[in-house]
């Protein structure tokens, strides 16, 4: 079972984030978390008024910091406050800019934006828009070529208004940084060396031209890591890169192009939201085989 389907399952447990929030084990976790990073993944902005939620709590409990201090953080040793957070979203979905920004600026929380660069300014859809969840994660695992062939032969899908290069620059007056997400979204260990290659330097081209500086922060589609791309995006000046493997993140001690990051929503409920950013539902979801026997082990703790 891939990792977006198991995350997908386990959210449908709410006893188990009720249970987590209340364990015995939280208050260790949250004071471990307390000298980590926890960067969020977000794609979307499903419920505005759920992710107003969020900044106000994060803005109460935690430290928002910008993609500039966890750089500084990485390369530089320089010490970011207790409980950091950096809010990242993938894609570059335009609810980003329509719903996400003005809340993000009223609440003076900085942010970073890793967009698809060939689908600035289009009408195109996201190539896995209108896929069920199963043909979704079967085109993902096989080779890049196949997965170009079987979208070829899908119907045609509806359209869909993509960020511009204009609201790109908007999002950076705002206070979120943009970051690149490849040229055409594609997982790129599943890619031929070349296609590596033309997917981050295409699009490290064009977010040049569109923002007037180059980018110097990327993230894998789908978390999926590959040493090309790591290579290639070192010789290109790349400060950091990040993964999407659903763990906290220790700046200094992990490698900068491939820094961890934790799974959430805007539709994460606030007990699950409170586990998440204290590090115990992810080492529960790493560890466990099952929500049941997840479970078990949070209410052992407290015997």
């Amino acid at each position: 079972m891939s990792l977006a389907t198991w995350y997908q399952r386990y959210e449908q447990w709410q006893g188990l984030d009720r249970a987590l929030q209340h364990s015995p084990a939280q208050a260790w976790f949250r004071s471990r978390a307390a000298t980590r990073l926890a960067v969020l993944c977000y794609h979307g902005i499903e419920d505005a008024s759920a992710f107003e939620a969020q900044l106000e709590r994060l803005t109460r409990i935690a430290s928002p910091v910008s993609l500039r201090q966890v750089e500084a953080a990485v390369h530089e040793g320089r010490p970011l406050p207790p409980r950091s957070v950096l809010l990242t979203f993938d894609d570059g979905d335009r609810s980003l800019y329509v719903d996400g920004l003005p809340l993000l600026r009223a609440y003076g929380v900085p942010a970073v934006a890793y967009v698809v660069a060939g689908l600035i300014g289009t009408d195109e859809p996201f190539w896995w828009e209108g896929l069920s969840d199963e043909l979704g994660h079967a085109v993902k695992q096989v080779p890049d070529a196949e997965r170009r062939r079987m979208l070829a032969e899908l119907p045609v899908r509806p359209r869909r208004q993509q960020l511009s290069a204009e609201e790109l620059r908007e999002l950076v007056d705002g206070g979120v940084a943009v970051g690149s997400h490849t040229l055409t979204h594609p997982c790129l260990d599943r890619c031929e060396g070349a296609a590596v290659e033309r997917e981050i330097e295409d699009a490290h081209r064009l977010l040049t031209g569109f923002l007037g500086v180059a980018p110097t922060s990327f993230a894998y589609p789908n978390g999926n890591f590959d040493p090309r791309a790591d290579r290639r995006l070192a010789s290109l000046g790349y400060r950091t890169g990040f993964l999407c493997d659903h763990r906290l993140t220790a700046p200094g001690l992990q490698h900068a192009l491939r820094l961890s990051r934790l799974r959430v929503s805007t539709l994460t409920t606030p007990a699950r939201f409170e586990t998440v950013l204290s590090g115990l539902q992810p080492a529960v979801f790493r560890t466990g085989r099952g929500a049941v026997s997840a479970l078990r082990r949070v209410r052992a703790v407290g015997r």
